[in-house]
C-alpha cells in the first residue's frame, strides 16, 4: 500500500471535520496544536532531557562560502529525542497538520499546491529565501 498523499489527507480532513467548520475555530485550533508541539519539543528538554539546548550567537561572517557557513552554524541542539518524546511529538504534529489541512480546506488552498510552490521557490531562491 502506498503512503497517502497531502491531497488524500486533505480530503480526509474534510470528511471528519464536524465540530470545527469555522474559521475562528479552525484557527485557534491550528495556533492551539502550534503551542502543543512547542511543549512537546520543550518537554523533551526540561523534563526528558532527551536533548539538551546550548544556544549561543551563531558565529557567521559574510566571507564564509556556502558548504563552510553550513558546517559552522548550529543548531544549538544535542542528543536525540527518545522514542517517547519521538511519539510525542509526532502525535502533536499530526494534529497540527490536521488542522492546517482543515484551513486549507475552508480557504479553498490545495495543501499539496501549497507544498509544490515553496519547493519550487526554494529550488528558485535557494539560499536567499532565508525566512
Amino acid at each position: 500500500m502506498s503512503a497517502p498523499t497531502l491531497e488524500q489527507l486533505q480530503h480526509q480532513v474534510s470528511e471528519l471535520l464536524l465540530r470545527h467548520r469555522s474559521l475562528l475555530d479552525v484557527l485557534s485550533k491550528y495556533g492551539q496544536t502550534g503551542a502543543a508541539v512547542n511543549r512537546a519539543v520543550t518537554k523533551a528538554v526540561t523534563e526528558c532531557g532527551c536533548i539538551e539546548l546550548n544556544a549561543k550567537r551563531q558565529e557567521y561572517t559574510e566571507h564564509l562560502e556556502l558548504e563552510q557557513a553550513k558546517h559552522s552554524l548550529e543548531t544549538h541542539m544535542q542528543g536525540d529525542l527518545c522514542e517517547n518524546c519521538k511519539d510525542v511529538l509526532k502525535a502533536e504534529l499530526g494534529k497540527n497538520l490536521f488542522y492546517m489541512s482543515s484551513l486549507c480546506n475552508l480557504l479553498n488552498i490545495s495543501l499539496d499546491e501549497v507544498v509544490q510552490d515553496e519547493s519550487k521557490k526554494c529550488s528558485t531562491l535557494g539560499l536567499f529565501n532565508l525566512t
